[in-house]
């Protein structure tokens, strides 16, 4: 099964010469991998059916280049080639994520409706993460209890305030967000909207713990 990581791995294998930043070949690199990351991320809600929420979620965030760890094991999956087998895949349940430059995109968030289990998600380096994939972690509000953001340059101050939804939340680490306008009424903000998530925002110097 191909992956966007590995495309991109052989195009890089077959290249003699970088183009020139700003020139026509290298803008027109850059849609084609946006694009083809769309193709990636959009749901096959057949597929779903057919496999199942957990699955079908797996097969998308590894297409994607994340990696997921099943709950009840220790051992990350993180080839698409060694998934358990589609007629016993219904028993597994995702209990942990780690997307590192991973090409996520908002559009593959839906897979996350019918996914119950989830408890961990790290989100960090990921290019195509913007405000709507992070509201859309409402998703996982009856399940996650631990989120890292991090390194993802087009989250804002909305999407950043949108985690206040996730009110099991019991840890949030945050840091490397250039998009965040205002890191202390972040910051502040998720402090009153949830009371008992420890959260750690590395970006903060000396962070005002009233909370006010």
């Amino acid at each position: 099964m191909f992956t966007i990581s590995v495309m991109k791995s052989a195009v890089r294998l077959g290249q003699k010469l970088p183009p020139l930043p700003g020139s026509p070949v290298g803008q027109g690199r850059r849609n084609f991998w946006r694009m083809l990351a769309v193709v990636f991320n959009r749901p096959d809600r057949e597929r779903i059916k057919e496999v199942g929420a957990d699955r079908a979620c797996a097969e998308w965030l590894m297409r994607c280049g994340a990696h997921v760890r099943w709950k009840g094991s220790e051992k990350w999956e993180k080839e698409y080639n060694t998934l358990p087998p589609v007629g016993t895949s219904r028993s597994y349940k995702i209990e942990e994520i780690n997307a590192v430059d991973a090409e996520l995109m908002e559009i593959g968030f839906e897979h996350f409706e019918h996914v119950k289990e989830l408890q961990k998600v790290r989100l960090h380096h990921c290019a195509y993460l913007e405000d709507a994939a992070i509201e859309r972690l409402v998703l996982l509000k009856d399940s996650l209890r631990h989120l890292e953001i991090s390194s993802c340059g087009d989250v804002t101050d909305d999407g950043l305030l949108s985690l206040g939804q996730l009110t099991l939340l019991q840890s949030l680490l945050l840091y490397d967000l250039p998009g965040i306008r205002d890191r202390q009424r972040c910051y502040k903000a998720l402090r009153r909207d949830l009371p008992d998530c420890t959260i750690v925002y590395k970006d903060i110097e000396a962070p005002d713990k009233s909370g006010g």
